[in-house]
């Protein structure tokens, strides 16, 4: 039996028959407008979709679906010192794609930021027979249930030397980001969770970026002291773009702008 996936936010369900997406009728998402539509993997290989892997720096791939599908995001493949680490996920998996993570190392674990991104994350994971690892504060957000599936809980997991997921919460309660020690610069793969902005020296925090409804000042100043520990020069978001230098500086100072912002002290209109 074809799985479906929501066109609007790339999720695949075990179930058939559904009325709307569970994680697109809530206030972070949307229903598309034109109402609920739904593919499967297969009607989209039919299609002219492929994925393009791109090196972003030594240790570091991006994966983006060309054209542009759902949501729209990039997942990472890390190579980490004893590990390969798919971060985040996307929707479109085919056996091209497959290959080419295989002629990089292959994967040896997948580990998530939120749900707007588990997408197929079953599929790739029964791709390559490893475990995905998700907050268990999102544990309800899972779509399709599997024995891949791996909770975790606390604020921090290590995957390996060098490599660990640091859960911040904010965009979700389990939202998490992963902490690359990186040969001493340090890197910071975000997805939304800290959000690179089109200024790429600042960032942001939201509780919905498509209904734009901003986090409780409270909380964007949890999230800056948490991160504010880590040694970090560059921050990779899920939408290709990054902080190139001095990413941990611009997380606070960003987050003193945001707060400001929202206490009216940054400017009157």
């Amino acid at each position: 039996m074809e799985l479906v996936i929501c066109t609007t936010c790339g999720t695949q369900y075990s179930q058939q028959d559904l009325e709307y997406c569970t994680i697109c009728k809530e206030e972070r998402q949307y229903v598309n407008p034109n109402g609920q539509e739904w593919t499967t993997l297969d009607k989209m290989k039919d299609d002219v979709y492929q994925n393009q892997i791109i090196l972003e720096k030594p240790g570091l791939y991006s994966i983006t679906t060309s054209p542009s599908f759902a949501i729209g995001q990039t997942a990472y493949l890390v190579q980490a010192n004893e590990m390969n680490v798919l971060w985040d996920c996307i929707t479109y998996l085919d056996q091209q794609t497959i290959e080419k993570v295989h002629q990089l190392g292959g994967i040896d674990a997948i580990a998530l930021s939120h749900p707007h991104y588990y997408s197929t994350q079953v599929e790739w994971a029964e791709a390559f027979d490893v475990p995905i690892y998700i907050h268990e504060d999102d544990r309800e957000w899972v779509m399709r249930e599997s024995k891949h599936l791996s909770f975790w809980s606390g604020e921090e997991l290590e995957l390996c030397s060098g490599a660990k997921i640091i859960r911040l919460g904010g965009h979700f309660k389990g939202g998490a980001v992963l902490h690359l020690e990186d040969e001493g610069r340090g890197t910071l793969l975000t997805g939304d969770i800290i959000q690179v902005v089109a200024d790429q020296e600042w960032v942001s925090f939201m509780y919905s970026y498509p209904n734009l409804i901003p986090l409780p000042a409270s909380k964007v100043r949890d999230m800056a002291e948490r991160v504010k520990p880590l040694a970090f020069k560059q921050i990779y978001n899920a939408f290709h773009k990054k902080v190139d230098n001095d990413a941990d500086l611009a997380v606070q100072r960003s987050a003193e702008r945001y707060i400001m912002a929202l206490e009216g002290k940054l400017f009157h209109t």
